[in-house]
């Protein structure tokens, strides 16, 4: 299915690692521009030439999205390069284990800017652009707004603040034809998931434990088939599809656990 993506300009922040590279991956082969968003410039210029290999364009913003300043320049120099945009994936942002019991005001407010206030800052300045090309915003967010997760606060509320963007986006941005929906992750093996089980006393147990949960073939999601969603999503095949929060996670959050 032609996706009709060729030549679009989508923004990808976090593109260079995990779920975003493989949102960046997707986008190239279907002839789409991905612009790289990311903190370190090696990072992102690695991706760029892994899509160049397959025979695609893309372009590198360095930015540390912690800074209000850096998500404008991202913008920025998107326009700068290209005139346009026509997708923003807001992907960026950490499950940093900022708790109620041990964590901090500042601890808190710091983490949601590491996962949800620059959510806010790039659609607010890519706006003007989108209105312009009638494009669409996917949040990726987590499991973590449904479920809890314990000792997470900070990025639990992130992602309930992501789902509620969503929604309200949804709302503002009909007049203008631009659609705003959210792929939800649960358990996706990225390389940050990879690092996070490898602190664990029994790592090859505990991820047993963790895919005997997921109904759909006990099995992590791939980053693969998050982009493949996530591009869908940006894509006029998908042109009657707003407000939505789509879960691409094997039934683990909706489904139930007594499934045998």
């Amino acid at each position: 299915m032609d996706l009709k993506l060729r030549e679009k300009v989508i923004v990808v922040t976090g593109g260079a690692k995990g779920i975003g590279k493989g949102i960046v991956l997707a986008l190239a082969a279907e002839g789409a521009i991905p612009v790289i968003v990311g903190r370190k410039q090696a990072d992102n210029d690695k991706v760029r030439q892994e899509v160049e290999a397959i025979g695609g364009h893309a372009f590198c913003v360095e930015a540390e999205l912690t800074r209000p300043e850096d998500c404008k320049r991202a913008v920025n120099d998107t326009l700068a390069r290209f005139g346009r945009i026509d997708g923003l994936v807001n992907n960026a942002g950490v499950n940093d284990g900022v708790g109620l019991e041990n964590g901090s005001y500042q601890q808190f407010v710091d983490s949601l800017h590491k996962s949800l206030i620059h959510y806010y800052l790039m659609a607010h300045h890519a706006l003007p652009a989108l209105k312009e090309s009638k494009g669409s915003i996917i949040n990726v967010g987590s499991k973590t707004a449904e479920t809890g997760q314990g000792n997470t606060s900070a990025y639990a509320a992130a992602n309930g603040g992501r789902n509620a963007l969503t929604r309200e986006w949804a709302v503002e941005l009909l007049k203008y034809g631009i659609r705003v929906n959210a792929v939800i992750v649960a358990e996706c093996y990225t390389p940050l998931y990879d690092k996070w089980i490898k602190t664990l006393p029994d790592p090859d147990e505990t991820l047993r434990k963790i895919t005997d949960r997921i109904p759909l073939g006990q099995r992590m999601t791939t980053t693969e088939e998050i982009a493949a969603t996530v591009v869908f999503l940006l894509s006029g095949r998908s042109s009657h599809t707003t407000g939505q929060l789509i879960h691409v996670d094997g039934g683990y959050v909706h489904l139930d656990r007594a499934i045998d």
